[in-house]
């Protein structure tokens, strides 16, 4: 299928081939018949894309911030990798379109096959020709509504929900600040809703336009229409509310906000134009400031978007959902006119060429469609089942060396596999990328694009089923990573996956059930600490241990982001459950054991969470593990002590290693490499693979590291220590 993306980096637009979206359950497949070019937000997004380094920076403050933390925390080549990555690859445009419902997926039932939709999201509704689309992101298109109009309905749901903050009653005057798009629809819905209406724009087109569309009177900033407008229909006192929908750097709409409102009026900001409030102006009336946060309530959060957890009508009257579905209802009824502000429809194939037209200012006004190819519901192809593999199926008990390279696939492509897997594999003559999988398809093809994969998709029967694919690398959410890890096992597969192996008991012992079925063991999960130079190095200084050590790991995690995935408990686990793994594997792997106990405390609600684990030899170490620390301090820092000899690792900057004489690494050397061991994991998941020989961690090393992780919650729930025995289990 075909999509318009934009390499960030470069600017260019360009119409591309992407595999077909995967359909999963809790939404549906759409076929798109008409896509909408928010020329507010998108040409921003175009015109911020063709800038300079620089003027990028200058445009994403916020942005700016992340990669200076990030530069302190891992490094400048790290960062810089990883900051180029992301702006070297291909983003998609558009939220707002209308198609048909090609595939249903499960535990859908309120749409079905050949239904007509409207659709919302910048990840789902893009102009694409088929879009997955979750279900609190799709509403029916009323019988005899116009696909194109319908088309409107989330940059209708975007004005809607501007309108409701703002508050409006019957008999009331307000002021739209800005005739765009959302600026349009604005003075309708005020209109419908019995508000007396005065529009503000320097385009006389656009006001003219309004008047039109029930606005009483129209003219540009500061003109005597407006003004006059104002004191006519107000008395004087000043309009009820002011709606900014205007865009750019002036500072004019806010100014003119304050000036032309009554005292106590409310001011809505709907668009992203500049908001230096005058403070004496706001203050002397009191202005209520009110920002509108896109289609409405449920916008920025997972649980509704890709989870579809409805919030109740009895307390969220008006959701995402809602409002689509009420803007809908008003084109329905004749109470909103969208027709008059289409200003052009574009066949599909001509997009790159129509946002050209648009950026140069040779294709002027408020709407402009894409139209596509028939969207009548095609039946889609059904895969052949998978044939079941088990003890049966007779699978490889051994493991057999490879000739010639590698032949890898990836299941998952996001920003860490992006940046510190896929790197270390593209440029090796022995291993060659053969397939990429993942859920959204223009993740495939920028996979595909940077790193050289022969083919992409969203198929992941097509990867298990392909004989000729030796290793599959699980890089996907938490979730999904025990039970992939089960399937390409049981495919007869060798496995990396990324940490955890699994959240919970009942799902690592299916993985060690498929691993006794198949007999295949193939299996490393991404500890790539134990692999860090400068910590391999450490503990060859440090030397042999006699007596039991003692270890402080304090890690400095810092707070997470509000969007982070992370935060996401009930489905992707804690951050420690996460995370976690990794500290428990590198102190294992530094005593040279499995822990035989583990107690655990922490804060509320578990942010920081403290782990004592005990060794067989009487070794204790203390994993300390934080959110709520400063960022300028180091993320990671190892105390071990024993015999006499004290190893002290910061941050995989610098190491020391005192014993009578001093042993100090790294100072002043790595601090811009920050190497965690990323690239000799990779080498040695992969010399074991093509040379048959023993995986570099041994099966029952992941699995205590694994159940041990598992087991500081075990411990958090009952307040005392979990006894783990000589394999890692609870005993």
């Amino acid at each position: 299928m075909k999509q318009i993306v934009q390499n960030y980096k470069s600017g260019q637009l360009r119409l591309i081939d992407v595999p077909r979206p995967a359909v999963k359950p809790g939404g549906v497949l759409v076929r798109t018949a008409f896509s909408l070019i928010s020329t507010g937000t998108e040409l921003m997004k175009v015109s911020e894309a063709g800038m300079s380094l620089l003027g990028k920076a200058k445009a994403r403050p916020d942005q700016v911030a992340k990669v200076v933390q990030s530069v302190a925390t891992n490094g400048l080549a790290a960062t810089y990798r990883k900051a180029m990555g992301k702006l070297d690859s291909l983003t998609p445009l558009g939220y707002s379109l209308c198609g048909v419902v090609e595939q249903v997926g499960a535990g859908v039932d309120d749409v079905a096959v050949g239904d007509l939709v409207a659709c919302a999201g910048n990840d789902h509704a893009v102009h694409a020709e088929l879009n997955w689309v979750p279900k609190n992101l799709y509403a029916r298109v009323p019988d005899g509504v116009d696909p194109r109009h319908a088309a409107f309905a989330t940059v209708g749901a975007i004005a809607l929900q501007g309108v409701r903050r703002g508050e409006p009653a019957l008999g009331e005057t307000a002021l739209v600040i800005g005739l765009g798009l959302i600026g349009q629809l604005v003075v309708q819905l005020l209109d419908a809703a019995g508000v007396r209406v005065i529009g503000v724009d320097p385009d006389a087109q656009r006001c003219e336009l309004a008047r039109e569309h029930g606005a009483l009177a129209c003219g540009a900033p500061g003109s005597e229409e407006v003004d006059g407008a104002v004191a006519a229909l107000t008395g004087g006192a000043g309009v009820d509310q002011v709606y900014l929908a205007a865009g750019g750097s002036t500072n004019q709409p806010v100014e003119l906000a304050a000036r032309l409102s009554r005292d106590r009026a409310v001011v809505v900001d709907i668009g992203k134009c500049r908001l230096d409030l005058p403070w004496n102006a706001y203050y002397e009336k009191e202005l209520d400031v009110r920002f509108s946060r896109s289609y409405g309530p449920g916008r920025y959060d997972p649980g509704y978007e890709l989870d579809g957890h409805d919030y109740p009508i009895g307390y969220v009257r008006w959701t995402e959902r809602r409002n689509l579905e009420c803007f809908l209802d008003l084109v329905h009824r004749g109470r909103v006119d969208v027709s008059a502000l289409i200003a052009h429809i574009a066949p599909f194939d001509s997009a790159v060429e129509t946002y050209e037209r648009l950026h140069s200012g040779e294709l002027g006004g408020v709407g402009v469609l894409f139209a596509y190819p028939s969207a009548r519901p095609e039946p889609a192809a059904v895969p052949a089942a998978p044939q079941a593999l088990s003890a049966a199926a007779s699978p490889p008990q051994a493991a057999t060396p490879i000739r010639g390279p590698l032949r890898v696939a990836f299941v998952g492509a996001g920003n860490y596999a992006s940046s510190m897997l896929l790197p270390h594999l593209a440029d090796r003559e022995d291993v060659q990328l053969v397939h990429v999988v993942t859920t959204s398809a223009l993740s495939a093809a920028n996979a595909r694009r940077k790193f050289g994969f022969a083919a992409a998709s969203t198929d992941l029967d097509a990867v298990l089923g392909d004989d000729t694919i030796d290793a599959v690398f699980v890089v996907t959410r938490h979730s999904s990573h025990a039970e992939l890890t089960r399937r390409a096992l049981l495919a007869g597969k060798a496995v990396f996956v990324e940490k955890p192996l699994a959240l919970s008991e009942q799902e690592l012992e299916k993985v060690l059930a498929a691993v006794a079925e198949s007999g295949n063991d193939r299996l490393q999960v991404g500890f790539n600490r134990r692999f860090a130079p400068l910590l391999v190095e450490a503990k060859q200084r440090f030397g042999q241990r006699v007596g039991p050590a003692t270890v402080r790991y304090l890690v400095n995690a810092g707070p997470l982001e509000s969007s982070s995935w992370y935060r996401r408990k009930d489905t992707e686990g804690s951050r420690f459950a996460g995370e976690g793994g990794h500290f428990v594997d590198t102190v294992s792997w530094l005593l040279d054991a499995d822990p035989v106990s583990v107690y655990a405390s922490a804060t509320r609600g578990h942010e920081d969470v403290q782990a004592t684990l005990r060794y067989p030899d009487g070794s204790t170490a203390v994993i300390t593990y934080t959110g709520s620390g400063h960022a300028s301090f180091a993320k990671e820092t190892i105390d071990l002590i024993a015999d006499g000899k004290v190893l002290r690792f910061d941050d995989f900057v610098r190491a020391r290693v005192y014993r009578g004489r001093r042993w100090a690494g790294a100072a002043g050397r790595l601090p811009r490499g920050r190497d965690k061991g990323q690239a000799a994991e990779l080498a040695a998941f992969v010399e074991a693979v093509r040379s048959g020989s023993p995986m570099p961690v041994p099966l029952s090393s992941l699995t205590a590291t694994t159940l041990a992780t598992l087991a500081v919650f075990d411990s958090l729930a009952s307040g005392a220590p979990i006894p783990l025995s000589p394999n890692g289990a609870p005993s």
